[in-house]
């Protein structure tokens, strides 16, 4: 492979210099489309997201954050690793929801700086009433779909996130 002309001075070199990429095999092929195909559902579901969260009274983002601590309090780090956040953007959102008491900071017994998200009781309230719209979307969605499919769909999903994040270096805290 040869050398990518250097652009670090913002010019585009001619388009003969530009290096031939190799050629796709036919499973990177199919992966370039599940990605670009990824992108659009993404967007959809961001779309649904958005409308189902105003019936908590809460944004998609919101949701997204209070989602990683319904089931135990966790740092903003942790609920950014899984929920697969900046952890600079999860704290902006957890300032938002401490201070419109959906949430609150507790102490941490292994990390005395960095405190647990915790949700409140008006934060599982907001949870309760999306999930009273969100349960018929879902299931009417996924009836579509069909449970066997979804489950497969799912481990591919799962097995190309850990490939992927197995041939990453570990982010830094």
């Amino acid at each position: 492979m040869s050398a990518l002309p250097d652009t670090r001075d913002g010019q585009v070199p001619a388009r003969e210099t530009w290096p031939e990429p190799v050629a796709n095999t036919d499973a990177g092929a199919v992966l370039t489309d599940l990605i670009l195909t990824t992108f659009r559902l993404n967007a959809r579901f961001l779309e649904a997201a958005q409308d189902l969260a105003t019936h908590g009274d809460l944004t998609a983002a919101w949701w997204q954050v209070l989602g990683g601590v319904l089931d135990q309090p966790r740092s903003v780090a942790a609920i950014g690793r899984r929920m697969g956040l900046t952890r600079q953007g999860v704290q902006r959102i957890a300032d938002l929801l401490v201070e419109r008491g959906l949430a609150e900071y507790r102490s941490n017994p292994d990390h005395r700086r960095a405190k647990l998200l915790a949700c409140t009781e008006a934060g599982y309230w907001s949870i309760r009433r999306i999930s009273l719209v969100a349960h018929p979307w879902g299931n009417r969605i996924g009836g579509e779909v069909g449970a066997d499919e979804l489950r497969t769909a799912l481990a591919t999903m799962r097995r190309l996130i850990a490939i992927i994040e197995a041939s990453r270096p570990a982010p830094e805290e």
